[in-house]
């Protein structure tokens, strides 16, 4: 049957079991708009490419499955590469489908023209342009598949508008056929010889490909051999915070006896995890250039392995398979009781609030976020100091219930609380963002209206570029420039958008604002108006730039 690129396009799509695109879109594309519309593909139109991204990028993240995302060419491409970057950094799966001009346009400047494979070759896993129409279904197939191999991440299929939108006869490609990867039992043995030869490990776990099954493995393994469990940057779902052998987040803001006792260990676990300048607080905690701790390194990219670290061994699998592998092992604890029962203490002893100035305290609201909200609320934030209020002081229960970017990209949240919203409209679903990071994103509350998900933001309005004035302060202390802001009335806003929202100014006023947020079956804003010298977990405005004045 022939068919035009546009529909051959959404087929392969229909085939690879998409469910939800997310586009802004392009005349570049107008074909691959009518085949979505002839298969049925929901497509979720966005405001900006880069909320669309993001959108996309945690998509992937709720799903366990490659999201989709379609932008025009020219600025629409640019615009959606700070979404890619997060995908790329956080080893989510993506495939991203941009229009292109038509083939015999090339080189000669044409309008929005850019050479997407020297444009995006730093920023993805593969890139490419497909100008054979009866290459689509084999294009499309091989996109899915680097997307999700090995370690997961964003491909990029350019689209030439005529190529798109001539017709031809060619068969559909179906999905290639996998085997589960399975840790052999000589892997296992070698993490069990690492094991017995400690005295002091840690394991710590990140990195893609995780599930509520990973999760409860994971728990498994830490119980049985009674082993403390640190996570990576923004990977506090992977294992329920209340558990006695979770001990914290290896991050930005991270716990400093925390960090100390990554120093002391004598073998790091690294699963999944890249162990890279966050989790090592800038290769200072463990220094790839010195004799540290023994690693044992599993990753499923085996370019990983020897990359950064001397692993001893590394192991070429997925932390999942390799955690299902070890929780089968018979229970066999170790002599480091007093070594996990102390960092546990640790944890408990640094997630226990510490007062902040201002009627509206962060660490209050986090904590009455983490005592109060479902187990199963998604939390979502993007980028700046109101995130290690989050950090530290909430617990997270359970896998899938964190949505936020290890590249650290402000503007995150709000995009990808409307994507896991979508998905889970019967689940709580909570931003938290700062006033500067909310800016970045927040047109697309148009978005979340139009396709109904009615989420919870709670905005933390301190007036400033938080964590850059931090770091001003103590660098060029009193020396302001460039980390102020002008805010809006974000109640205001979203009621201008078809929301609701209300103003807190005082702490007694959150847990009503909240019910009231949770209650509402629109988008609702929750303002937190921050005292100016409440900068961050462990000191004021004021002591950041005494700290400055004095170094």
């Amino acid at each position: 049957m022939e068919r035009h690129g546009g529909r051959i396009l959404a087929d392969q799509l229909a085939l690879q079991g998409v469910s939800r695109v997310f586009s802004v879109p392009g005349e570049s594309f107008l074909a691959a708009l009518d085949g979505l519309y002839d298969v049925g593909i929901p497509n979720v139109v966005c405001r900006h490419e880069g909320g669309a991204a993001m959108m996309a990028e945690a998509h992937s993240k709720v799903t366990g499955r490659p999201g989709v995302l379609f932008v025009t060419r020219g600025p629409g491409a640019t615009n959606a590469s700070s979404g890619l970057h997060v995908a790329r950094q956080d080893s989510t799966p993506m495939v991203v489908f941009v229009g292109q001009i038509a083939r015999g346009d090339r080189d000669r400047g044409a309008f929005q023209e850019v050479d997407y494979r020297r444009f995006f070759g730093p920023l993805v896993k593969w890139v490419t342009e497909v100008d054979q129409i009866e290459r689509l279904p084999e294009y499309v197939s091989h996109a899915f598949h680097v997307a999700t191999s090995g370690r997961p991440g964003p491909v990029v299929l350019a689209l030439p508008e005529d190529m798109l939108s001539a017709r031809a006869d060619v068969p559909d490609g179906a999905p290639p056929a996998r085997l589960p990867p399975e840790a052999t039992e000589a892997q296992v043995a070698a993490i069990l010889e690492a094991l017995n030869a400690a005295q002091r490990p840690l394991v710590v776990a990140g990195g893609p490909q995780w599930s509520s099954r990973a999760a409860a493995h994971l728990a498994g393994f830490a119980e049985a051999f009674d082993l403390p469990v640190a996570v990576s940057f923004r990977r506090q779902s992977y294992m329920d915070n209340r558990h006695s052998h979770y001990v914290g987040d290896l991050g930005v803001g991270m716990n400093p006896k925390l960090g100390a006792r990554l120093a002391r260990a004598d073998l790091v676990l690294a699963l999944g995890t890249r162990l890279g300048d966050t989790a090592t607080n800038g290769y200072t905690l463990l220094d790839p250039t010195r004799p540290g701790p023994r690693i044992v390194h599993v990753h499923p990219d085996p370019d990983e392995l020897g990359r950064v670290w001397r692993p001893e061994p590394g192991i070429a699998l997925s932390a999942p398979a390799m955690v299902e592998g070890l929780a089968r092992l018979p229970s066999h604890p170790g002599p480091w009781a007093e070594w996990t029962a102390a960092a546990r203490a640790e944890y408990e002893a640094w997630s226990t609030p510490k007062e902040t100035p201002g009627a509206v305290k962060m660490e209050r609201v986090v904590a009455w976020l983490s005592a109060h909200l479902p187990e199963d609320a998604i939390v979502t934030n993007g980028a700046g100091n109101y995130a290690a209020f989050l950090h530290r002081y909430f617990a997270f229960k359970g896998h899938g219930t964190q949505l936020a970017p290890t590249s650290g990209s402000m503007g995150y949240g709000f995009p990808a609380a409307i994507s896991a919203k979508l998905e889970h409209p019967d689940r709580p679903v909570i931003c938290l963002a700062g006033d500067g990071c909310f800016q970045m994103t927040l047109n697309e509350m148009s978005t979340a209206v139009q396709h109904g998900a009615n989420l919870v933001v709670i905005v933390a309005n301190n007036g400033r570029y938080g964590t850059i004035r931090m770091h001003q302060e103590k660098t060029y202390p009193g020396r302001v420039s460039g980390t102020d802001l002008a805010n809006p009335d974000y109640p205001a806003l979203a009621r201008a958008y078809g929301g609701d929202g209300v103003v807190v100014e005082e702490q007694s006023a959150f847990p009503v604002a909240m019910d009231r947020a949770l209650a509402a079956d629109t988008p609702f804003v929750v303002e937190l108006r921050l005292d100016s010298e409440a900068l961050a977990t462990g000191f004021t405005l004021s002591e950041a730039r005494a700290m400055g004045e004095a170094g």
